[in-house]
């Protein structure tokens, strides 16, 4: 999500999330059961809403992955899971079973589908349930692995740096104490916006550049240390208080 100049949200939504979602749709009928992987941290943004009326209709687990990098979640309809740890996977895999109990003593060659939205971890589940079924069932054949993309921005040269997350933290809170506005209005809060990138780019060191061109780069390390954890564990959305 982001602010346009003249006001409004622009869509985050693109193109090639579209035209899967049509192919999910088109191969949901063939699937006896689905998993929906979604960030622990965004539980409810990372939905896709457009699938939302399609699964419901089908046997569906709601996986939250990258719960080590979340507070503790309220959600009581999913599984919270590591994609990276075998044993976490292995309750995934447990609960799916449990779900497929009758349907698999009518056929026991049964299609799991893994879906869910850019980034929420489905290739490193796709791989770590490969990795529990083949030391299961060993084959001779080439294992075949689904590609794991490395974090979106520069990972290598901020990781590690504790010293450089106590700035950042410093920073977000002096800026957030500094401001005066109200951050229920749009532009209120692009300030705000503006204020905490002007400062994260002196603690990141970025050269001074115009708007768009220093923003970017400000913006893309920033939430690489989000996205790697480095900030610590949170739940962006706001969820109900029953559920």
């Amino acid at each position: 999500m982001a602010f346009n100049a003249g006001g409004g949200v622009v869509n985050w939504f693109p193109g090639h999330m579209a035209a899967a979602s049509r192919a999910i749709r088109d191969r949901l009928k063939l699937a006896d059961l689905v998993i929906e992987v979604r960030d622990s941290r965004i539980p409810l943004s990372s939905a896709n809403e457009d699938l939302q009326p399609v699964l419901s209709a089908k046997r569906h687990i709601i996986a939250l992955n990258k719960k080590d990098l979340a507070n503790q979640n309220i959600m009581n309809d999913c599984i919270s899971i590591n994609a990276h740890s075998k044993s976490s996977v292995s309750q995934l895999l447990g609960l799916a079973e449990l779900k497929l109990k009758e349907a698999i003593l009518k056929e026991p060659t049964l299609l799991i589908m893994v879906v869910g939205v850019p980034n929420v971890g489905k290739s490193a589940l796709i791989n770590s349930i490969h990795r529990i079924a083949t030391s299961r069932f060993p084959v001779q054949d080439k294992k075949k692995r689904a590609t794991v993309g490395p974090l979106p921005g520069v990972t290598q040269d901020i990781a590690g740096y504790k010293d450089l997350v106590m700035e950042v933290e410093r920073s977000l809170c002096s800026t957030f104490l500094d401001f005066t506005g109200n951050i229920d209005e749009e532009s209120d809060l692009e300030s705000l916006i503006d204020m905490q990138l002007t400062a994260l780019r002196k603690v990141f060191r970025i050269p001074h550049k115009p708007f768009d061109e220093t923003h970017g780069p400000t913006s893309k390390k920033l939430l690489t240390l989000f996205r790697s954890g480095k900030l610590g564990p949170f739940i962006l959305d706001d969820l109900p208080d029953e559920q």
